[in-house]
């Protein structure tokens, strides 16, 4: 058994309303406390919130900046790694994980998504792009959530990677 944290990315929107970030806090909380490390785009909106709930919850984050200049991170991220790749660090961001959560969004987070089912990589959306699951090839797994738990359950699931979660109220 590899001693490797498994690596979950949450993508969604550089700005973002309460409850989207209250929803994303919640993902990186889950995340964290099911022994991942939690990687975002680095900066505001879903990537810091969800940031700020793995590290509440004792977690790490890596935040993978479209710059290269690393004090642009916000202020959760525990490893700022500047590529200085503008927006084809979305690339970086949904592959180099195991597992994927897309929290509403925009271009962006769809060409996250996209890229993240191409690698053949699971992914959880919460309130985010309405794909059509039947319309991608065979072996894509794409499901749609309601609440961070429902989500963070499935991936646990469809990775075998994350430690039970406790039932939650």
């Amino acid at each position: 058994m590899s001693a490797a944290k498994p690596l979950f990315s949450v993508i969604g929107s550089g700005s973002c309303d309460e409850e989207t970030a209250a929803v994303a806090h919640r993902v990186g909380e889950l995340l964290a406390r099911a022994g991942a490390v939690v990687i975002t785009g680095g900066l505001g909106g879903v990537m810091a919130a969800a940031s700020r709930g793995a590290q509440e919850a004792g977690g790490e984050t890596i935040g993978l900046l479209p710059g290269c200049d690393r004090r642009e991170a916000n202020q959760w991220v525990t490893l700022a790694l500047a590529t200085g790749l503008s927006e084809a660090r979305n690339a970086l961001v949904a592959t180099l994980s195991d597992g994927v959560v897309a929290i509403g969004g925009e271009l962006g987070t769809l060409s996250e998504i996209a890229l993240a089912l191409r690698h053949g990589l699971p992914v959880a959306t919460l309130d985010s792009w309405p794909i059509d699951g039947e319309r991608l090839d065979a072996g894509r797994r794409l499901e749609k959530f309601t609440t961070a738990e429902e989500a963070v359950r499935w991936l646990a699931a469809e990775t075998g990677l994350l430690a039970p979660l406790p039932d939650l109220a």
